[in-house]
């Protein structure tokens, strides 16, 4: 069978199975849209924890990432899997006995104030419309290869498809339809890693393959650092960002899980505190399974990659001669090549192809790669987008088309699983914390849905331009949205549990500080033209949550103890959530 033909079954076979969930389990009240209802299982919980956490930029970019990088990317694997542990054992089980499912709801109650909720909404939605572009530029790649599309035709189906399961089902669609995707997502990762590893080093097990010894007699570390320092790379093994970076990077990421609205919201879909507990240890095994993957995949693909594009000698190939996978990426604008030298061989190697990047919201190249056609000087002729390297690694190694059609599959159901979290907590946020308990708190229950379907759509339609016009590749987007998460939400949720002393006027004050010096320099560094060697200390866009963060704790522990203590009641009810009792059923409302 084609591999057309097998994509078109795996995708539409999926999507009929996510749309069949969704209408099966329709949301009847705003119980059921926001937290399902509350009656989930702790593992069914678990599988859609993960699903809605592992985005694309964990599908799709981490390994990408790694990849390219090498060393430096594992701060992404620390900050996201420590990050989860965090919340899940520090914030989770408090947010859940203290019984609100949403960040504003929880800021808002909390520190007694709407002005807190307001800014908690704002800081939800920016987070939330940053994350979400990611997943939506991730849809757009998968759909541009398989589907034979451009990339923005293929963000616009994924924002149709997104619309039809998000805004009908609800939480509880979602999470039904979020299980289904976790067996595909992962399926998906593990089958061609298990082939990879089998291929590249006889092993069975991918997490063992890195240290393998392949046929040169080599590990494959090795084979790496000497394939990249013969290219002009630096070594795989060897770090490129400062120390001071890699380490906010990582506490970015981590604290930023930990703040992240829509994962915080899956502890509320079970029946009972304790249920949070455990579906909170079920994700955290179902996250590990693709996590522990990622460094592998990244250094086969890497091994795979160079020696298929330069050749087994390095001396590069007949343009003529490549493979179908690097014309077929190359049709969807996401590997380039320029003749710089006029032999008719496509050359490898380290510096850029194709000079500097175009400014946000403008064109690509003629390939359709991120990236002006001015060739510069050097001799490396070949651009690859990160992006592309778990998708295309199944079809650098030549492995069966089911394989490539299923990794399409698991790729799409990455995407759409956290993208439809995402637009659930945005539409939560505005009719829930902003419409109901901020400006008219007299709407109906039906009224409130409403607002919430139509906030969903509106969110899809934003999403989507960015998703067109992405600031960044996959993960670094979604790094971007953890910073945000982490300067902003984050200190606001710690302070509020273990804290009886933090007061509104703090929690607005760090919180404002938080974001905006955060957005500040992201937008700068961005977006208006800001150069690395301008980095303060050294710390990159994506590390800059944890000054923002640190700022924010700062800001709201001074503005707190210069003015009055919240009312009695708040400081009984923080110190009540933190006392072991109660771990039968807490109700969400």
């Amino acid at each position: 069978m084609s591999l057309d033909l097998l994509t078109y079954l795996f995708i539409g076979g999926s999507f009929a199975l996510y749309i069949g969930i969704a209408i099966w389990a329709r949301a009847g009240s705003t119980k059921e849209f926001y937290v399902a209802g509350g009656g989930v299982p702790p593992i069914a919980n678990g599988m859609a924890t993960a699903a809605d956490w592992m985005s694309a930029a964990s599908f799709i970019s981490l390994a990408g990432i790694v990849s390219f990088i090498g060393r430096d990317g594992t701060a992404y694997l620390m900050g996201w899997t420590g990050g989860y542990v965090l919340l899940a054992m520090l914030l989770a089980p408090y947010l859940r006995k203290f019984g609100k499912f949403t960040v504003p709801d929880f800021v808002g109650d909390r520190y007694y104030s709407n002005t807190a909720r307001t800014i908690a909404v704002i800081c939800t939605i920016v987070i939330s419309f940053t994350y979400v572009a990611g997943q939506m530029r991730g849809v757009g790649i998968v759909f541009s290869r398989y589907l034979h599309v451009d990339i923005n035709t293929g963000v616009i189906i994924g924002m149709a498809i997104v619309f039809f399961y998000a805004v009908l089902g609800g939480m509880k669609g979602i999470t039904y339809t979020q299980v289904a995707q976790y067996c595909v997502l992962i399926l998906a990762f593990m089958v061609p890693a298990i082939f990879l590893s089998m291929q590249v080093t006889g092993h069975f097990l991918p997490q063992t393959g890195l240290g393998a010894t392949l046929e040169n007699g080599k590990s494959v570390l090795t084979t790496l650092n000497e394939l990249s320092v013969e290219l002009g790379f630096a070594e795989y093994t060897a770090g490129k960002k400062t120390t001071i970076d890699i380490f906010f990077l990582t506490a970015a990421l981590m604290c930023g899980t930990a703040g992240l609205p829509h994962v915080i919201v899956r502890f509320f879909t079970v029946p009972r505190v304790k249920d949070a507990r455990l579906s909170a240890g079920w994700a955290l095994i179902f996250i590990a399974i693709l996590y522990t993957t990622v460094p592998a995949v990244a250094g086969f693909g890497r091994v795979n990659l160079i020696q298929t594009i330069n050749g087994q000698d390095n001396a590069g190939v007949e343009y003529a001669e490549m493979p179908s996978w690097f014309k077929n990426w190359e049709n969807a604008g996401l590997i380039a090549w320029t003749d710089k030298n006029g032999d008719g061989k496509v050359h490898y190697s380290a510096g850029d192809a194709f000079a500097g990047k175009p400014a946000f919201g403008e064109g690509r190249g003629a390939s359709g790669e991120r990236v002006t056609t001015n060739p510069t000087e050097g001799v490396n002729e070949v651009y690859v987008d990160r992006d592309i390297m778990v998708l295309a690694n199944p079809e650098i190694a030549q492995l069966p088309n089911w394989v490539i059609a299923l990794v399409a599959a698991g790729a799409v159901a990455a995407a759409l699983s956290t993208a439809a979290g995402l637009l659930l907590v945005i539409s939560t946020a505005i009719s829930h914390d902003l419409m109901k308990k901020t400006i008219n708190p007299n709407i109906t229950d039906k009224q409130e849905l409403m607002y919430a379907r139509l906030a969903a759509v509106v969110a899809i339609l934003i999403a989507g331009y960015f998703g067109i016009n992405p600031p960044g590749f996959v993960a670094q987007v979604v790094a971007l949205a953890f910073g945000l998460a982490a300067s902003s939400v984050f200190p606001a949720i710690i302070m509020g549990i273990f804290s009886t002393r933090m007061n509104t006027q703090g929690a607005v004050a760090g919180m404002m500080v938080g974001l905006v010096s955060t957005m500040t320099y992201i937008i700068y560094f961005k977006f208006m033209g800001g150069s690395a060697d301008q980095w303060i200390l050294g710390i990159s866009p994506e590390g800059f949550g944890t000054v923002g963060m640190i700022l924010n704790f700062v800001v709201a522990y001074v503005v707190s103890s210069m003015t009055p203590p919240p009312p009695a009641e708040i400081q009984h009810i923080v110190e009540d959530i933190r006392i072991p009792r109660g771990a039968g059923t807490a109700h969400a409302h």
